[in-house]
Formats: C-alpha cells, structure tokens, sequence
C-alpha cells in the first residue's frame, strides 16, 4: 500500500534525519533470453535501484553542553552529520525497508540511509 499525496510542487518536501528519496528506475520487465518477467517477479526482489531526488540533513549529533560556564548562551543547536549520498546518485537498496509514495502518479519511495548497499556517483553531473 501508498500513500498519495496531493502537494503540486516536489521543493516543498523536506526529508528528516537519515531519510533519502529515491525515484526508482523502471524494473526489466524481460530476461536476457527474451522471457517477460510478471509485475509479482518485479516487486518480490530483494533489491532495486533509483535516482536519488531528496536528501536529509544527516544523523543528528546531541549538542554538547558547557555545564561550568554560567555565562554563555545555552541555545540548543543542533549539528548533523551528513549523509553519503547526494541528489543525482544512482543507489542501489534493500526494497524491504522503504516506505512507498505516490506524487503526480508517479512513485517514489523513503527510504533510510542505512539501506542503500551502493551508491553510483556520476561526476559529469555535478560540473
């Protein structure tokens, strides 16, 4: 099951912590010897690939805090450590672990960051 969401814009989407959000490639739908593969052969793999479209911040770092100076401002900020992976990247996952949305009719799924097992970086993209 999905969930459809209704917003009009994809900027608007802001991913929490350690959370990605992959625009997955369209499955091989045939074998290498020409044998057409059924959707139910499609969702049951242990593993797929997408572009990676949003990232979040990272894993956030607990602030650390100067109990013996009375003077200085106690703002609570917090601090991440960033993510492997960038907007662009090809990843590779684990397909159990994701959580699958509708935008636009088009599917996208949240996933972890500790499920990607590979990421594949083009760096023509980014010049």
């Amino acid at each position: 099951m999905s969930l459809v969401i209704e917003e009009k814009d994809l900027e608007k989407f802001i991913m929490v912590g350690d959370r990605v959000l992959i625009k997955p490639k369209s499955p091989v739908s045939k074998t290498q010897s020409g044998l057409y593969l059924p959707p139910t052969v499609q969702e049951n793999e242990k593993v797929h690939s997408g572009y990676i479209v949003k990232v979040g911040p990272g894993y956030p770092i607990p602030a650390m805090t100067d109990e013996d100076e009375p003077w200085k401002d106690k703002g609570e900020e917090v601090k991440y450590v960033p993510l492997q992976a960038h907007v662009g990247d090809l990843a590779i996952y684990l397909s159990k672990s994701g959580f699958e949305i509708e935008f636009n009719k088009e599917k996208y799924i949240i996933l972890p960051h500790a499920a990607i097992l590979m990421i594949i970086r083009d760096e023509e993209l980014f010049k």
